[in-house]
């Protein structure tokens, strides 16, 4: 009997060895992977309960691995379904957190450098696995050692592409904050050298005539000289700070100069462009047809062949990450646009670190004024020629310059110690939101709600604004006539606004709010049409003197009501009336057009005359001083008041400087009520801009001389087709 018992016993919990428990996962596994489910070896690792953890879980590591060496030789794809399986098994705590990690490293030390670029898709792929809190703590220096292990072994020339994936990967595994990812103290990779070109003793004038037969077809001479100067200021890219010594800086000073002049004597030209004129030209010499369907294709599909080109530009899987220096290939390299966008982006990165604060620069690394002014001219220079450069030159020079701009807050970063990303915290709540809101009351039916209002005498519209501003008055449409509701603006205060005389607008409103609010627009006729700005004008000096005549009206009213004792108080404000309006009727006469009052008034006395009045920029002013403001025009939008961001929008937007400068006067002039012709020529005077401030002086005499001279009689009166209304008199 007890030895049936025993036998029981030894079914139920099952017991092996070491080697015993690999063989049984090992044959567990083969299944797992078969039928792509890690259930099986789950039920398998559990049915040995005699066992403890630590004892099954090292059988079952080594049972992965044995597996894995059997499988080195299949597809990669089986590797890496071996890889995944481990993953769900390291979640479901029977093996170590480790070994997806470990497996990928042994893949790696005994398969060659093809194989393992495609093994290390896998990788990539599982970069959200690795940074789950079971694997990331215990995973990240594995990943780091085989990482490393992986780039030593790789050629930085010839795998650029599989070493950038590498670092790309590190760089999305690791937090921004991770120490062992940071250039902390901002350190130069001092051992990137350059080398190039032959030594002095060696070099010959048979050398510089071998450089010259190179560069045959480039207009740019090529000799050993500017092919040392071209090599040596890769030194200075390597280490800028170089610069801050003077000698250094002035044998960069002086190479930089010779060959960003270099690039500017030499420009490329745009393939694209090529292409378009060969089909203009294919089109000429075929039907006329063909050649005006190829003309439409290329005006209407222009953006089109932008996005092709750019998409061009994506697809290239060229990269180099060392160029060549052999000095016979230097012609060559001057004519390639990708060469030259690599040398010009160095210098505005060398310029970049220059200027900006850096926390571990030395005290000692100061630019002096001379080498920063030297510096935004050169990168002013180095910018254009990008945009100068094809294919996409702005497009590309926008976005270098967009990226330097993200580097600046990447070196504020670095300066303020790295500091950990982190999401905002959300505030705690108070203690009103953490109480229990009240339980809502049940809503009153609607027809309670109406027949309630309707017995008040109220309206009910189901919403409590609408209800109370239909209940704001008994009557509404009385409430509409109030004075409060009348939105229109007097007569004589509208006519007093600043207005453009060929505004119709203005002119149409100005007329309702006349026919509205006075008489004059219905008296009769007594004289010849003339434009409606100027019959305006004579309504609203002759409004001004009704209203100065109504208060000296009301002002003799008073004074004799105080001197006559009640007796005259009936009869004095009539006989003041009358004699007011006769006064009116002699001392105002008609009013005409074509002269001016014989005896001025004192009210108009205040009034400005014509020629005194500020003469404003024009249009027509703007297409006429632009030519000669020319490039410095920048200078004139830094006076006028625009900051450096809109002036950049104006160059980015036109083509050229003279349309830039022209739509910068134009919005100048719009928001500017000060944008006066005496104000712009003091401008230019201070910007020693003189042959533009002599044209906005000659064009003041020019306005003030037309303005003096008195108009015939023939150019008062307005032509039949004008759009005119008829000077009305009393």
């Amino acid at each position: 009997m007890s030895t049936q018992s025993a036998m029981a016993d030894g079914t139920a919990t099952k017991s092996a060895n070491f080697f015993a428990l690999q063989a049984a996962f090992e044959t567990a596994l083969e299944q797992a992977i078969a039928e792509n489910d890690v259930e099986q070896l789950i039920k398998e690792y559990h049915s040995f309960r005699a066992n403890s953890e630590h004892d099954k879980r090292s059988p079952m590591d080594q049972a992965f691995r044995e597996v894995l060496m059997k499988r080195l030789s299949d597809d990669v794809e089986r590797i890496g379904a071996l890889v995944r399986l481990s993953v769900d098994a390291a979640r479901a705590e029977i093996v170590s957190n480790t070994i997806p990690v470990v497996l990928l490293g042994d893949t790696f030390d005994v398969v060659t450098l093809n194989k393992c670029e495609l093994i290390f898709k896998f990788v990539e792929d599982l970069v959200e696995v690795w940074k789950e809190e079971i694997f990331f703590a215990s995973c990240k220096n594995n990943l780091l050692r085989m990482c490393n292990d992986l780039l030593r072994r790789l050629s930085r020339t010839q795998n650029t592409v599989f070493c950038g994936r590498i670092l790309l990967f590190l760089s999305k595994f690791f937090p921004f904050s991770e120490r062992s990812g940071l250039n902390i103290v901002s350190e130069f990779n001092l051992d990137n050298f350059t080398e190039y070109g032959l030594d002095s003793k060696d070099h010959d004038d048979l050398d510089n005539k071998e450089l010259e037969d190179t560069a045959e077809d480039i207009p740019l001479k090529i000799d050993y000289d500017l092919y040392c100067k071209f090599w040596s200021l890769q030194d200075f890219f390597r280490n800028p700070n170089q610069c801050y010594s003077k000698a250094q800086w002035k044998m960069f000073q002086m190479h930089a100069e010779t060959i960003l002049q270099s690039f500017l004597s030499f420009k490329l030209e745009d393939l694209r462009q090529n292409t378009d004129s060969n089909g203009a030209a294919n089109g000429v010499n075929g039907s006329s047809g063909d050649s005006g369907a190829q003309m439409m294709d290329v005006d209407v599909d222009d953006a089109a062949v932008d996005a092709a080109a750019s998409m061009a530009v994506r697809k290239e899987t060229n990269f180099f990450a060392k160029f060549l220096t052999n000095p016979k290939l230097l012609a060559l390299q001057l004519s390639d646009s990708n060469f030259r966008r690599a040398v010009l982006v160095q210098f505005l990165i060398l310029f970049q670190y220059l200027q900006v604060s850096v926390k571990f620069k030395i005290d000692t690394y100061t630019l002096t004024s001379a080498q920063s002014d030297f510096i935004k001219e050169t990168e002013q220079r180095v910018y254009k020629l990008l945009e100068e450069t094809p294919p996409n030159g702005r497009r590309f020079a926008r976005t270098v310059q967009h990226m330097l701009q993200r580097e600046e807050m990447w070196n504020n970063w670095k300066n303020d110690g790295c500091k950990e990303f982190k999401k905002p915290e959300e505030p705690e709540p108070t203690e009103d939101e953490s109480k229990p809101s009240p339980p809502k009351r049940a809503k009153r039916p609607l027809g309670d709600c109406l027949r309630e209002a309707a017995r008040n005498g109220k309206f009910y519209l189901g919403n409590d604004n609408l209800t109370r501003l239909w209940n704001y008055s008994p009557d509404n449409l009385q409430a509409c006539k109030s004075e409060q509701r009348n939105f229109l603006p007097q007569l004589e205060t509208y006519l007093e606004t600043p207005y453009d005389k060929t505004d119709p607008a203005f002119e149409w409103r100005a007329l309702r709010l006349l026919a509205r609010q006075t008489p004059h627009f219905f008296t009769f006729v007594t004289q010849p049409s003339c434009k409606i700005a100027d019959y305006l004008d004579v309504v609203r000096k002759r409004l001004a003197r009704e209203k100065e005549l109504a208060k000296q009206i009301n002002t003799a009213a008073a004074n004799a009501s105080e001197h006559n004792n009640g007796l005259a108080a009936s009869s004095a404000p009539a006989e003041q009336e009358h004699d007011a309006s006769v006064a009116l009727q002699e001392t105002e006469p008609e009013p005409d057009l074509e002269v001016e009052d014989p005896e001025p008034v004192v009210e108009e006395a205040d009034e400005t005359p014509a020629h005194e009045k500020p003469l404003m920029v024009t249009a027509a002013h703007i297409e006429e001083i632009t030519p000669l403001i020319g490039e410095p025009w920048m200078k004139v939008g830094k006076k006028i008041g625009f900051s450096n961001d809109e002036l950049l929008f104006f160059q980015m937007e036109n083509p050229t400087p003279g349309v830039a400068c022209m739509k910068m006067l134009t919005n100048w002039i719009s928001d500017d009520d000060d944008a006066t012709l005496e104000n712009w020529a003091y401008m230019l005077e201070g910007l020693e801009m003189h042959k533009a401030a002599d044209a906005v002086k000659a064009i003041i005499e020019r306005e003030k001389a037309g303005s003096t001279q008195p108009q015939p009689q023939a150019e008062v009166q307005p032509d039949a087709n004008s759009n005119d209304v008829e000077i009305l008199s009393d």
